[in-house]
């Protein structure tokens, strides 16, 4: 079994070079991952909240996001895991275009993504304002579906997958990187796939 694993990892990276972090194994399909139940949020009552510190909160409902300017990103995604799914296709709104919406003061060093199911997920500011960095509701051309976090979910493809939070419904600004859910049992407050930052 284990010579198994460390055989296909090593064609894994025969395959991708260093397209590949450490310790992962690329599937062909999408695990589903989720702690307790899928929620089940429609478009029709999906709303989001950006709040905190920013000089005007406000709130989007479904026509409101998809009304803003869509970007596609074509890449790979990491799950801390240990799985990698190359070569995937996601559209949303980009952050940066987002964020145009609404002012960040200049206090904020983090963001915690807030979701229905009362998941949260913690993120550095630097990590969040980036061009590849969505609310996708996308997926290979298709609507996201509810167990992969649809209709809306972050993505955050440069850290593990479980920064990229399903069923997103707030952004709130902070001045601290305080812990979100699986942070407080454990998990790294970062989780960059290329440093290995699984756990505390």
């Amino acid at each position: 079994m284990v010579l198994d694993i460390l055989s296909r990892r090593k064609k894994d990276r025969e395959k991708y070079g260093e397209r590949l972090p450490d310790g992962q194994k690329v599937v062909e399909d999408w695990p589903v991952l989720t702690y307790g139940g899928t929620p089940r949020a429609s478009t029709a009552d999906w709303r989001l909240r950006i709040f905190g510190l920013v000089e005007k909160e406000m709130e989007l409902d479904w026509e409101g996001l998809t009304a803003l300017p869509g970007t596609k990103v074509h890449t790979d995604i990491h799950c801390v895991t240990t799985w990698s799914k190359m070569d995937t296709n996601f559209e949303g709104v980009s952050i940066p275009d987002l964020l145009k919406q609404v002012q960040v003061k200049p206090e904020a060093k983090a963001v915690m993504a807030h979701c229905y199911g009362g998941y949260t997920a913690n993120l550095l500011l630097d990590d969040f304002i980036r061009d590849e960095n969505l609310l996708a509701y996308i997926y290979e051309g298709e609507p996201l579906p509810a167990d992969h976090g649809g209709p809306c979910r972050l993505f955050v493809p440069h850290l593990y997958f479980w920064k990229s939070a399903k069923w997103v419904n707030g952004l709130e600004f902070i001045t601290e990187n305080t812990a979100g859910f699986w942070e407080r049992y454990g998990y790294h407050m970062r989780g960059d796939p290329w440093k290995e930052e699984r756990y505390s």
